[in-house]
């Protein structure tokens, strides 16, 4: 393959496109919408970010300022935990409007992660959410389509085609050069929101982690390129294969709604069939059923904390509760806890798990679906996808056990016996023990771990490259100039 022709193959394509009026109108209306898009975005969760920040410096104020009072209280006084939001998330919505931001976090108790966008949100949201990712992958597409249908098969039907190839040019030259200048064209629409996004990571001002957000982004970027000449390549392939241009349009429209609405759609119902998952009322019931029959750590006469009394006097040969050498109340609260807590955690990693397994049916189809690809990939970099949701959630759980074991340790080591009552004087600790307790500090989900989730989509994106590149160069014999 000759280099040269190439070029001149790929910049008369270029020019060709550019110079229509349409097309300028086009390429100006797109880099509006993207940038409008993005900026929205941004000022959107500059102002979440601050309104989260303003919240958890009000919570941990009170939780510091509680007054002396016995621990099981500040134990169920509890804490409430915030999730801000990824900086590139304003290029990506994702899941992340429906995906709740707020927990409150108490002890015997696991409850659900709430204040979504969508929760508090009319029902426009059901339509989506304008995003400079939804509009490079769905919006983008159908213009390179609209573009590239005619490239080569205007040409057989004018018969310029046939003069083309008998000067020597191959068709691999010819769909390649095409492909290549209606992929420069494209960039006009993505490199400027490529720098503008990264002007906006540099003055992002809740930035942590940079390293990570950069990494991030540059594969975001990446993936794009990649994705945006994937699509190129159909467009002129899909020209090729046709004998008219009216054919190829067809064609093209019909691939790009197989690809965005209908394969994507099979694949959530199938994994929601496949792998069905219970509703919020029937998981809680579950889970409520099991813990009445483990006992009730507030009741003293129950069967299961009784026969953990009488094991303890024998143990530490003593007549009565009074005379061990810790607070038997708190030391019943940990066991409590312990088993509550390992009772959700088994429940809600199973629903997990069914989750996870209606995603991965979605996620095989990016093998199919190059749009898919670039979906799960955009969506994992930008910190707005459901492994994102389950990290956060496995950090609030572990804090809220943290603080409330925590709690019973106070009770167990600092509360006497004796003491009848928390209300009583003598069973009230210092506030400073609350102030020693650590904030919550919510951590992103690393860059390995969101290539090592979405490494599948990336692969699909590279096996599509290459798939598409091989027929360019080596399935052309059936193609016809005629």
């Amino acid at each position: 393959m000759r280099l040269r022709i190439l070029q001149l193959i790929a910049k008369q394509t270029f020019l060709n496109l550019y110079r229509s009026a349409g097309t300028k109108w086009l390429i100006g209306l797109y880099n509006v919408l993207l940038i409008v898009a993005l900026l929205s975005a941004y000022l959107t969760i500059l102002e979440q970010n601050h309104t989260v920040e303003y919240y958890s410096e009000e919570v941990r104020e009170r939780w510091e300022k509680n007054p002396d009072k016995h621990p099981h209280r500040m134990a169920h006084y509890g804490y409430v935990a915030f999730r801000q939001k990824y900086p590139l998330s304003f290029f990506d919505y994702g899941m992340d409007s429906y995906l709740g931001n707020a927990v409150f976090l108490e002890a015997h108790r696991q409850n659900t992660i709430n204040f979504s966008a969508a929760s508090l949100s009319n029902g426009l949201l059901r339509f989506g959410e304008l995003s400079a990712a939804l509009i490079l992958q769905l919006l983008v597409p159908l213009l390179i389509f609209f573009w590239g249908f005619s490239l080569i098969a205007s040409e057989r039907e004018k018969g310029t085609l046939r003069l083309l190839l008998a000067q020597g040019t191959s068709w691999s030259e010819v769909i390649l050069g095409r492909t290549l200048g209606l992929f420069f064209l494209s960039l006009s629409l993505l490199l400027p929101i490529i720098l503008i996004t990264l002007l906006f990571l540099i003055f992002h001002p809740f930035t942590s982690q940079i390293t990570d957000v950069l990494l991030s982004f540059g594969v975001l970027s990446l993936g794009y390129l990649i994705y945006l000449f994937i699509i190129s390549l159909i467009a002129v392939w899909g020209s090729a294969m046709a004998k008219t241009a009216k054919t190829a349009l067809i064609r093209l429209i019909a691939c790009w709604l197989f690809f965005t609405l209908i394969l994507p759609k099979l694949a959530q119902v199938a994994g929601q069939v496949s792998f069905p998952t219970p509703s919020r009322i029937e998981f809680n019931t579950t889970v409520e059923e099991e813990l009445i029959k483990q006992g009730d750590s507030h009741n003293p006469d129950d069967p299961h904390y009784k026969s953990l009394k009488d094991s303890l006097l024998r143990t530490h040969q003593v007549s009565s509760t009074k005379d061990l050498p810790f607070n038997y109340s708190g030391f019943i609260m940990r066991e409590g806890e312990r088993l509550s807590t390992e009772t959700f955690r088994r429940h809600q990693l199973q629903l997990m798990e069914s989750y996870e397994k209606q995603q991965n049916i979605i996620r095989w189809t990016a093998a199919l679906n190059p749009y898919i690809a670039i979906k799960n990939l955009s969506m994992a970099l930008s910190g707005t996808n459901f492994p994102v949701y389950k990290h956060f959630q496995a950090q609030t759980e572990a804090y809220r056990y943290h603080l409330a074991q925590t709690m019973n340790e106070l009770q167990i080591n600092h509360v006497s016996n004796k003491i009848s009552s928390s209300a009583d004087k003598k069973a009230q600790l210092s506030q400073q023990y609350w102030r020693d307790f650590p904030d919550f500090q919510y951590q992103f989900l690393p860059f390995k771990q969101k290539i090592q989730d979405e490494l599948l989509s990336l692969l699909s994106l590279l096996l599509w490259l290459t798939g598409l590149i091989f027929l360019a160069f080596f399935s052309t014999n059936n193609l016809k100039a005629f």
